[in-house]
């Protein structure tokens, strides 16, 4: 047997004893027609609350993917940083590599070239010197009067002195006059250019190391 969905009436309406109505009946029969306005104002409610659940959908997925990605960001980082870091490293020993190479093949075909820059750039600090002598590798009767015409062309004017020192690599010099010295070799200057740019990316590394000899480039 089935149970009737119908509501019979209910005398729940409380009544004075001068009968008007103290409580009206809370029974509200359920509504069975609707008129187009109102189906097409239920349409759009219907509607808007779709659309908001949809969006509150939407926002929370959008926050939980920003969510992951941070979270695989955070995650990615030190192997990023670390590759990063090798790339830099690589790339500065590439390009010491290469800077090594063309500084070596310019000396060669140049290999007064130091001293010749060297001479201008001391010009007024051995100009006043009565002798200057110059230590270097080979020195053959060439080579001395090519740094004799270097000195002259730089303003000086007193006595070029020479010491042959095999020692000393190729281009590499060594002057001395009354109140100074100065010196130049190829593969000390190329350990501090590599040492400055080890340095330099250990700081950017975040653990910076500093030299210990004070030496300078």
């Amino acid at each position: 047997m089935t149970q009737s969905t119908t509501r019979p009436y209910a005398f729940d309406t409380e009544f004075s004893e001068t009968g008007a109505v103290v409580r009206a009946s809370d029974y509200r029969p359920i509504k069975r027609a609707y008129s187009p306005a109102e189906v097409e104002a239920l349409v759009a409610q219907a509607g808007l609350e779709a659309r908001q659940a949809a969006l509150q959908e939407a926002e929370a997925m959008r926050a939980m993917a920003l969510s992951t990605i941070g979270q695989c960001l955070a995650e990615a980082m030190p192997a990023l940083s670390q590759a990063v870091q090798a790339h830099r490293e690589q790339s500065a020993d590439l390009a010491l590599a290469a800077a090594r190479g063309v500084a070596g093949a310019a000396l060669d075909r140049f290999p007064l070239g130091p001293l010749k820059s060297a001479l201008e750039t001391l010009a007024q600090e051995v100009e006043a010197s009565p002798r200057l002598v110059v230590a270097a590798a080979g020195l053959d009767g060439e080579t001395r009067h090519a740094i004799e015409t270097l000195c002259a062309d730089a303003g000086f004017a007193g006595a070029v002195q020479f010491r042959d020192d095999p020692a000393l690599a190729a281009a590499a010099f060594r002057l001395e006059w009354a109140d100074g010295r100065a010196d130049f070799d190829p593969a000390a200057v190329a350990g501090r250019m590599a040492a400055a740019l080890s340095a330099a990316l250990a700081a950017e590394a975040g653990h910076a190391e500093t030299f210990t000899d004070g030496s300078v480039i």
